[in-house]
């Protein structure tokens, strides 16, 4: 195995991706343990990687790394990424390959050349392959600090069991609807004693309130509304400790990953041959495998082009709620 000692791992964006090299970074740590590994990202995903002890510098778009690195892994590979490792002295570039392709034959032509839905995570680690970094079968990782996870303490003090949900996403066309997670979580606090953490950022509070509005008044009390008060590691934190998951194909999805979280996963226009499903963790995946429409984009649409939306209207709120309910009774029952 060649001599490295300064490694640069590159990839800019966005939460769920970056937390996805995480395997990566654990596994260059592992096969070249006396090296430095440096990460450059852009500014707002910084949070995501500073506690990381896999890590020894973090850089990003607005304070570049410089200087000589035995080794650049371009996991974002284009035309930034790229220009950020030429103007590097580095002895060797490594670029995950895209693939896009393959997805645009998915999305427009519905022919399906990815096989397996094999994780981005791993796909990652295939750039290294010439390198003999290999991957060892665990998730992903995060590492909330200290006084994120003391943010975190209050919440659960009470001992209730806590379903997290995270109910946003970037694109319309992977948010489950607000109405059908307020009949969903009126099925589930008419069942069971339960806390739920309303978990998402500043551009998810109206969503909040959406689904704060459709419940009965008599369940809101034990329904916590923390969308946009939280920085994304102290949602992190929150988290790491609650006993189960609900979310759409979001970053929020894969940090509950990293700490192990059974997840229940709702795909509307996603599909799982994209490779982004949860990373060695337990999870049930409600999707509607029927719709030839499906997917309709490989990143989420600002509307559903059919007007129908039945992606994710088709998803009964009350059979994920019973899901739910069981894995919850499993856990009380341990």
């Amino acid at each position: 195995m060649q001599t490295i000692k300064k490694i640069l791992v590159i990839r800019l964006s966005s939460i769920g991706d970056i937390v996805l090299t995480t395997p990566l970074l654990r596994n260059l740590n592992n096969a070249y343990p006396e090296a430095h590994i440096d990460y450059c990202t852009k500014p707002p995903f910084v949070a995501l990687l500073a506690s990381n002890p896999r890590i020894s510098a973090m850089y990003t778009t607005e304070q570049l790394p410089t200087g000589r690195y035995d080794l650049v892994v371009d996991l974002q590979n284009n035309f930034r990424s790229q220009a950020i490792a030429r103007s590097l002295k580095a002895g060797r570039i490594v670029q995950y390959r895209k693939e896009n392709w393959k997805k645009w034959l998915l999305v427009n032509l519905k022919i399906n050349f990815t096989g397996t839905s094999r994780s981005v995570a791993d796909r990652y680690l295939d750039s290294l392959r010439k390198l003999q970094v290999s991957g060892d079968h665990q998730g992903c990782e995060l590492y909330p600090a200290a006084e994120e996870r003391a943010f975190a303490n209050p919440f659960f003090e009470t001992g209730h069991t806590t379903l997290g949900l995270c109910f946003g996403a970037n694109h319309f066309t992977k948010r489950y609807p607000p109405q059908h997670f307020a009949t969903l979580l009126t099925f589930l606090l008419d069942t069971l004693p339960l806390q739920v953490l309303l978990l998402g950022g500043k551009e998810d509070a109206d969503g909040a309130s959406e689904i704060m509005k459709a419940v009965p008044e008599a369940i809101q009390p034990m329904i916590i509304n923390l969308a946009g008060q939280c920085s994304l590691m102290q949602t992190a934190a929150l988290l790491e400790r609650c006993d189960v998951v609900l979310c759409n194909d979001t970053g929020l999805m894969h940090i509950a990953s990293a700490f192990g979280k059974k997840l229940f996963v709702l795909f509307g226009s996603s599909s799982s041959a994209f490779g982004f499903l949860p990373y060695h963790t337990a999870y049930q995946l409600f999707e509607d495998t029927e719709l030839r429409c499906r997917p309709c984009s490989h990143i989420g649409r600002d509307r559903c082009p059919k007007g129908d939306f039945r992606c994710m209207n088709n998803l009964s709120p009350q059979r994920i709620a019973e899901s739910i309910a069981n894995e919850l009774k499993r856990l009380g029952g341990k």
